[in-house]
């Protein structure tokens, strides 16, 4: 298993054969926001791209556009399949529930519940999140999407990795997320061998550089602290955006 940490929480996982990405968001900004990271091109030959929830900074439809040759299977959450009908290539729109599962190229992947809050629009209707469980080569990944630590979080091992949100793209977090603090209570109950942070150090809105520049840096030390001391026996991957871990 080949991880490739591309920003934010976009992750190429190579597992089993088959090659999947993770919330596809590549592009130097995104409404409001600024990509701080360096730039990344998109990576090609996708066998599906896994989409935790509607939110912008997951579900960046230019980005989608951007990948070549287009992706034959897109999988998301209950309600969104609509929004992806007119993409290039007309790729199979699997709409899948916590519970649901699918094979792709040798790999299976199952859905699992992620506790957020998802409004793709200020007045839109509410639609559906999920983190995603990987398997393939004898190896087993969890991606957690956006979520709030929940009690199932436990049933979900024997993990080899977990790419953990620990932040999100601002000063400060809303509803739905988890800080460094609440990530490594969230890595007590999951208990992988590795944990790779995410959703962090890449995004920040436009002009709060200057001011909060700490909050690309700050998350992933608090973290790093905390595991070492709550989780001592989980080795900590910290990568930089296009760099992999091999497994």
């Amino acid at each position: 298993m080949r991880l490739t940490w591309l920003g934010h929480a976009t992750v190429l996982i190579e597992i089993g054969g088959a090659r999947l990405l993770t919330d596809p968001v590549l592009r130097g900004r995104v409404a409001h926001l600024r990509r701080h990271a360096r730039p990344i091109a998109a990576p090609a030959d996708l066998d599906a791209v896994l989409v935790s929830h509607g939110h912008r900074d997951h579900l960046d439809l230019p980005t989608l556009r951007a990948l070549r040759p287009p992706p034959p299977l897109l999988v998301v959450p209950p309600g969104l399949g609509g929004a992806l009908k007119r993409l290039p290539g007309a790729p199979e729109i699997r709409e899948v529930a916590p519970g649901g599962a699918l094979e792709v190229a040798g790999a299976r992947a199952w859905a699992v519940p992620a506790h957020h809050d998802v409004r793709r629009t200020p007045l839109g209707a509410a639609s559906g999140a999920v983190g995603y469980l990987v398997e393939g080569g004898g190896r087993r990944a969890y991606f957690a999407g956006d979520t709030e630590i929940f009690d199932a979080m436990a049933d979900l091992g024997p993990l080899d990795v977990a790419l953990l949100p620990i932040w999100g793209w601002g000063p400060s977090l809303g509803p739905g997320h988890m800080d460094p603090d609440q990530a490594v209570e969230a890595l007590a109950l999951l208990r992988p061998k590795v944990v790779v942070p995410i959703h962090w150090g890449t995004l920040l809105p436009l002009g709060l550089h200057g001011r909060h520049g700490h909050v690309l840096r700050d998350p992933v030390e608090a973290f790093a602290r905390g595991a070492a001391e709550r989780c001592p026996d989980v080795r900590l991957a910290v990568l930089s955006p296009g760099e992999d871990l091999v497994l």
